[in-house]
């Protein structure tokens, strides 16, 4: 069954996503291939800073393939991208995750816990040059040789007064209400 016969589409979209997409529903696995690795100070996830007022200022390099070079035409006129990449060295998943900022559980597709069902990662960066094939970032937060699956454009356009931070802001308040030892 194609993804266009498993929802509630409009023929136009049906046919769109039938003709563009070919995705297969009951497909027992995807296959991505890395545009590139990551080169970073950490080597270890205990090096990388987590919890409340985690700075992420690290430099690393976004290393693509060389066959991929002529993808990063004009990527100089942007401050940020999103990286996205793969947690390649965590095996299985847990629904509930616990992260360094709460001591409560919360369900994994609202924390950034690595033991996801898709161990995809996105990270913001700010990008400091290009060099031919690499980009030179700071704000990485990702092992040294961490797999890259693509790179886009950091660009938003929800006005912060509408950002909300969910349970994280209700963690940083009780974090500021809860007297220091």
């Amino acid at each position: 069954m194609r993804i266009a016969e498993s929802h509630q589409f409009s023929n136009s979209t049906r046919r769109r996503l039938t003709k563009h997409h070919k995705i297969n529903c009951m497909a027992k696995g995807l296959s991505f291939s890395p545009i590139g690795y990551v080169r970073s100070p950490y080597s270890e996830t205990s090096q990388i800073p987590k919890g409340f007022g985690a700075q992420h200022e690290a430099e690393g390099v976004l290393e693509l393939s060389s066959e991929y070079e002529q993808g990063l035409q004009d990527i100089e006129g942007f401050s940020h991208l999103f990286v996205l990449w793969l947690f390649d060295r965590v095996d299985g998943f847990d629904l509930l995750a616990s992260p360094p900022t709460d001591t409560r559980p919360h369900g994994v597709f609202a924390t950034r816990s690595p033991r996801r069902p898709n161990p995809i990662g996105l990270t913001v960066v700010r990008l400091l040059r290009r060099d031919g094939f690499r980009l030179r970032v700071a704000g990485v937060d990702m092992l040294d040789g961490t797999p890259i699956l693509d790179i886009k454009p950091y660009l938003s356009g929800v006005p912060t007064d509408q950002v909300k931070r969910g349970w994280l802001a209700e963690a940083e308040e009780r974090m500021r209400d809860t007297p220091s030892a």
